[in-house]
């Protein structure tokens, strides 16, 4: 009986050590044999995750030399000159002691700021490339509420951050939610003193955002991160639609050794850049504002990316006028509205999304194998509508700047973009779907006849045809393996004795709502459509005696998928000296 083979190194020893006794060895085989499509999109949630990491080591630096207390104190530093002898509070004493008095201090202060910029930015660029390809339906669903649910948990995170310094700019922004939490009705003033402890500004706030930030909002999206991976590691990637990708397979590359390898490489890639950024890019310098005070609030005082369209949306509604009293109770709706209920209806529709596209187009199949945003017309247009209102709103926030850099009169500017946030989503809208609905319909010309090769051939009769290059399989299967949903079908409003069907209203509503994401839509082509147009009557036989490696390239597929046209010219046909476009004659 032959005896079990020993590891001799240090690092086989101590695996199989490890592995007699958690059996941890099949977990690791497991995973190391998990294959993952490759595709540059897929590093965008790689940039969060490793941002992220980047987060919690430098907070983990920057919480040794913070102090989260609101006790009034007078700074005593050298540097900045400025400072020396303020009143202040021991939050921005200990922030400025750190910028210049810790070796570091600034370093890591700038990277942790930069680093969560990125975390926030790549979080919404990957949901984005989600909600464009469809990477949300089932099985996903479930991920895709985790992945919401971590956007605003990293927005809290990025606002709790933001607000500790309490220097002018963060307290401004305190009572901008302070105004905002007042402005819910009935419980809008418990809320407040809830978060604040007493009347704003208090002297529990900063204690209370501290724990927040350093402890309870990075849990959560510790644990929501590693549910995020499970589920998708559970479920397998999603892959871009190409020749053999299948919602049955996935085609890529093994976890181990390459995919490890390569997320290392990004690590310390993404790890370098925000620290190059951290120590060349000056930022959140909160010596240049002072400690918080409400007097000193001026132009120019914006907060960070993430935020900027609920601020531009409060500086875009009007305000005489929208101060409600109803039962004793005043309602401004003039904050409500743009702070709480567009948000509120945003996230909702987005959390809904999924279910909401299930239901109008009947398909609760699995899906594996990503959309190309072209051809879902109205999800691409309602997402590039809801940028376009992003982008309005986060101009709103900065329409002091834009007044005071451009001479402009800033109500002309508050007016412009008011139009704007209602007329630009529904134009960007409707532009998108149109755009969409032409690149089908380009797919669907191109699987036809070709690619135009900008030759023509002449025949003996004298007639001029254009020759066409044929797509090459991997193309026609692009172009061609997806499935254009039909609007909803429904029985008719009364069945056969005449008795009206009961929920027959419920499903007219969901028709007219599937009717509003599949009325239009272009069909991809069948073969039998492509077997017809191989079929090129009285030119056959020239197409027959056209060599197949002819042509631009010298490309060209014996089968001659795709063309309209000779591909070469044969007996009975000349090509002009000189090529160029010219119109198909084939019919």
């Amino acid at each position: 009986m032959a005896t079990k083979q020993r590891p001799s190194t240090v690092v086989g020893k101590t695996a199989d050590y490890l592995d007699q006794r958690t059996t941890i060895g099949a977990l690791v085989k497991e995973f190391a044999r998990k294959v993952f499509p490759d595709h540059w999109s897929f590093m965008l949630g790689e940039i969060a995750l490793f941002s992220f990491v980047v987060l919690i080591a430098s907070g983990f630096f920057l919480t040794m030399f913070f102090d989260p207390s609101m006790a009034l104190v007078r700074y005593e530093g050298d540097y900045p000159p400025s400072m020396h002898g303020q009143l202040m509070s021991s939050a921005f004493q200990s922030t400025v002691h750190m910028s210049f008095e810790v070796r570091g201090g600034l370093l890591m202060r700038q990277i942790h700021h930069w680093s969560a910029l990125i975390f926030i930015g790549s979080i919404v660029l990957h949901m984005f490339r989600i909600f464009f390809t469809g990477a949300f339906r089932k099985p996903r669903e479930i991920n895709w509420l985790v992945g919401l649910i971590m956007l605003i948990l990293a927005l809290a995170a990025g606002f709790t951050g933001y607000s500790l310094p309490d220097d002018v700019l963060s307290g401004n922004g305190l009572r901008i939610i302070d105004g905002v939490v007042k402005s819910i009705p009935l419980i809008g003033s418990y809320l407040s003193f809830l978060v604040f402890g007493s009347e704003f500004p208090g002297d529990q706030v900063i204690p209370r955002l501290f724990t927040l930030h350093i402890f309870v909002i990075p849990g959560l999206l510790i644990a929501l991160i590693a549910l995020h991976l499970f589920l998708m590691v559970l479920q397998k990637h999603t892959q871009y639609p190409g020749g053999g990708r299948t919602d049955k397979n996935v085609v890529g590359y093994p976890a181990l050794p390459v995919y490890v390898a390569k997320m290392t490489g990004n690590f310390f890639i993404i790890a370098g850049v925000l620290t190059l950024m951290g120590a060349t890019m000056a930022i959140n310098n909160v010596w240049n504002y002072g400690p918080y005070d409400p007097a000193p609030v001026s132009a120019g005082t914006q907060p960070d990316w993430y935020i900027l369209f609920v601020d531009g949306a409060l500086r875009l509604m009007p305000g005489p006028g929208w101060e409600w009293v109803i039962g004793g109770y005043t309602l401004p709706m003039n904050i409500l509205i743009p702070a709480v209920v567009v948000p509120g209806i945003l996230f909702t529709l987005l959390f809904a999304w999924p279910f909401l596209e299930a239901r109008v187009t009947g398909d609760h199949r699995e899906h594996h194998v990503l959309d190309r945003p072209r051809n879902r017309p109205t999800r691409t247009g309602v997402g590039v509508a809801l940028f376009v209102a992003f982008l309005v709103c986060a101009l709103a926030a900065t329409n002091d700047l834009i007044a005071t850099h451009f001479s402009l009169s800033i109500f002309a500017i508050t007016w412009a973009l008011r139009v704007l946030l209602f007329v630009g989503p529904v134009f960007a809208f409707f532009v998108t779907k149109r755009v969409c609905l032409a690149l089908q319909r380009k797919d669907r010309e191109l699987v036809l006849h070709g690619h135009e090769s900008g030759r023509i051939v002449r025949f003996a009769t004298g007639e001029y045809v254009e020759v066409h290059t044929p797509l090459d399989p991997q193309e026609v299967w692009l172009r061609t393996q997806h499935t254009s949903p039909k609007p909803l079908e429904i029985q008719p409003a009364q069945d056969s004795r005449g008795v009206r069907r009961q929920g027959y209203r419920s499903e007219r509503r969901w028709q007219r709502i599937s009717k509003f994401f599949y009325e239009d839509r272009v069909e991809p082509a069948t073969p039998a459509e492509l077997a017809a147009a191989h079929s090129h009557g009285k030119h056959d036989e020239l197409e027959a005696r056209t060599p197949a490696s002819v042509g631009p390239g010298g490309g060209g597929s014996g089968g001659g998928t795709g063309t309209t046209g000779p591909r070469a010219a044969g007996p009975g046909a000349t090509e002009p000296g000189s090529a160029g476009q010219g119109e198909d004659k084939q019919q």
